[in-house]
């Protein structure tokens, strides 16, 4: 046994190797997990880019050699019907505060998925045709990538919006918006007074303030919804 410390001692110095390849280790099952995750990313891309080729081509397993192609201004009009079907999904949440409460990383733009998805927007925004225009091979091409990218990042912050939920709060801001979640009930119930309604309204305001960034659209639409019996004057 003494022999093993005298050892130790004198080759005191293999710890720092040791403990080098230790790190290195671990940093290879961190740079392993995120390879593992572009992988799962690249699938899901590569399963929405077979969808959108699906939709281009107008495929058919059952009159395939019959169908004709679609002609360019064809691919164009269903790529608008999916770019559009997209946007409502978006707008589902931008304009309905219920929603961001309950998944307020879809109005965070902080959020990477988040961030990816605003982002293919307004690619897929920008590479739209105008109505009326006659598209080339190019156009349609660039436009279908734009869109499926516009797709698959909108699944993905859906999909990572659901899961987390409002877990990127502390407890505190948590209760918050559990309360504003159930006074923008009661702001929103056609059976309450309006003056129950006006300051069950103000109070959500109160307490989401800070939390989740409105935008002006969905102040709007909410207005509305809470101000059908309400005085003029007292609208905000």
């Amino acid at each position: 046994m003494e022999g093993l410390w005298t050892f130790l001692g004198s080759y005191w110095w293999l710890a720092f190797p040791a403990f080098g390849l230790l790190s290195a280790g671990g940093n290879a099952w961190a740079s392993a997990s995120k390879r593992r995750h572009k992988r799962r990313l690249e699938v899901i891309k590569a399963k929405a880019e077979l969808a959108a080729a699906k939709r281009g081509i107008g495929a058919a397993t059952t009159s395939e050699a019959a169908a004709p192609a679609p002609t360019l201004a064809a691919q164009v009009d269903e790529l608008r019907d999916v770019h559009d079907e997209v946007t409502k999904r978006w707008l589902d949440y931008e304009l309905d505060v219920a929603k961001l409460i309950a998944f307020p990383s879809m109005s965070d733009g902080r959020e990477p998925l988040t961030a990816d998805f605003l982002r293919a927007k307004k690619v897929a925004d920008r590479a739209r045709p105008a109505e009326g225009t006659k598209p080339s091979v190019e156009t349609v091409a660039a436009y279908r990538a734009a869109v499926t990218d516009f797709e698959v990042a909108f699944d993905l912050a859906e999909r990572e919006a659901r899961r987390v939920r409002d877990s990127g709060f502390s407890e505190s801001e948590r209760k918050r918006l559990a309360t504003a979640s159930r006074l923008l009930a009661v702001a929103t119930d056609e059976a309450a007074t309006p003056a129950e309604r006006h300051l069950a309204y103000q109070r959500v305001r109160e307490e989401i303030d800070g939390l989740i960034a409105l935008s002006d659209e969905a102040v709007e639409v909410l207005e509305k919804k809470i101000a059908r019996e309400l005085p003029p004057g007292e609208r905000s």
